[in-house]
């Protein structure tokens, strides 16, 4: 493609030399990184938007890698949200290519910087800023726990607005200390292999999707952050199996206390291989309506927002519901709870014709009055692999006519 390729689109369409630019790259990545993308799109199997997300992810992509990601992604992408499509393809990407992965961050960090923009909405603008996951994460938390104190004490302005109006207070006026201290929490999720480096498996902070040599690097380096704060522990551990179910929830002190004193019943010593005895799971049914605290904590780090298809709705706005109402028999346990938003639990518990199941993993299908059923996964949980094609059946020899024997004749 000639370097001036953009310049002479950007007169045909109209528009600016870099969105011309940015429009021609992705045209070359759905042709030559994705064609299975574009193909499902001609087709009409794949929406459009999905389809620009998928290549917001991956043109910058070596071009095997991207047909890599998008051979495993491609299938469920439909049964996605935009939101949770965005976010498995990077945690493929970063699975898949962790080194490269790690050389885009460093370059990404060098590059970052903050930038205003104009809003589509009338006389509002966009302040954005570029930071590492973790230090994004723990910021957004610290925004959200101030402008939860506000509402608490009676504004009535809707969260996002005072989500805003704390940003700009903590800008404009840093030496304004007549807010109370409040310090950041921090989701680390993982699976074990990946922790010992035995796996290229992507981890999450916060739910933002991270390489497995970030999330050691972080826990090495928590200290760094400066995450204390004054009710309690500041960071979450939460352990997955392999395909990104999660297992159990521990704070950093108590999975050090339960490291140093190993399994009750078999002392360090008494095998050579160990005992294999659980000493971290998920927390057991307990026999009234309320969830217990480790319930709570297990629950809310399993689903990450309201479980509703199509809902993002973030679980610190979401309700603890039972599946299967308490009063019709539901067991108050990790398997029978799920997070909802309170639009969602209303609808779930006022709203006739509607059916909510969930299986012991997390697994949520919801039917609605009409019929239509959706299932959804807790967001780190990875769909089944997919069951190979079956092999060709063996052909025997062509027949061939005798009469009409290809050459030599």
């Amino acid at each position: 493609m000639s370097e001036f390729f953009p310049a002479e689109l950007a007169l045909v369409l109209n528009c600016g030399r870099v969105a011309a630019a940015k429009l021609a790259h992705r045209a070359w990545t759905l042709r030559e990184s994705l064609p299975a993308t574009w193909a499902a799109l001609a087709a009409g199997d794949l929406d459009e938007y999905r389809a620009r997300i998928l290549v917001e992810v991956l043109e910058y992509a070596d071009p095997g890698l991207a047909r890599r990601v998008e051979a495993r992604l491609l299938p469920e992408a439909v049964q996605l949200t935009a939101g949770r499509l965005r976010k498995r393809a990077l945690e493929l990407l970063l699975e898949l290519d962790p080194d490269s992965a790690g050389r885009r961050r460093a370059q990404a960090q060098r590059h970052a910087d903050v930038r205003l923009d104009p809003s589509p909405d009338e006389g509002m603008a966009q302040l954005t800023a570029d930071l590492p996951a973790e230090v994004a994460a723990a910021c957004h938390a610290v925004i959200d726990a101030l402008a939860a104190m506000l509402k608490a004490d009676g504004d009535p302005r809707p969260i996002g607005q005072l989500r805003t109006q704390v940003v700009a207070d903590l800008i404009l006026r840093p030496w304004d200390d007549s807010r109370p201290p409040v310090t950041a929490h921090l989701q680390l999720t993982a699976t074990l292999a990946s922790l010992a480096g035995s796996s290229t498996g992507c981890g999450a902070v916060n739910g933002l999707p991270v390489t497995a040599a970030h999330l050691r690097d972080l826990l090495a380096r928590l200290d760094a952050l400066g995450l204390q704060t004054p009710d309690g522990p500041s960071v979450t551990v939460a352990v997955t199996d392999g395909d990104g179910a999660l297992r159990a929830t521990g704070t950093l002190d108590r999975l050090r206390r339960l490291a140093a004193r190993g399994c009750p019943d078999h002392p360090a010593g008494d095998t050579d291989t160990g005992c294999g005895c659980p000493v971290l799971d998920r927390p057991g049914r307990v026999d009234r309506y309320t969830p217990s605290p480790a319930q709570q904590a297990f629950v809310r780090t399993r689903d990450r927002t309201c479980r509703f298809p199509t809902c993002g709705q973030r679980v610190g706005w979401a309700d603890t519901d039972h599946v299967i109402p308490h009063a019709a028999g539901g067991p108050t346990d990790c398997a029978n709870l799920c997070c909802l938003c309170r639009s969602h639990h209303r609808l779930k518990t006022f709203a006739r014709g509607w059916r909510f199941t969930m299986d012991a993993d997390g697994i949520l299908t919801v039917t609605t009055p009409s019929g239509i059923t959706s299932t959804t996964r807790p967001p780190g949980m990875r769909p089944p692999p997919a069951a190979p094609d079956p092999p060709p059946e063996a052909a025997g020899p062509p027949q061939t006519d005798p009469d009409h024997d290809p050459p030599p004749f």
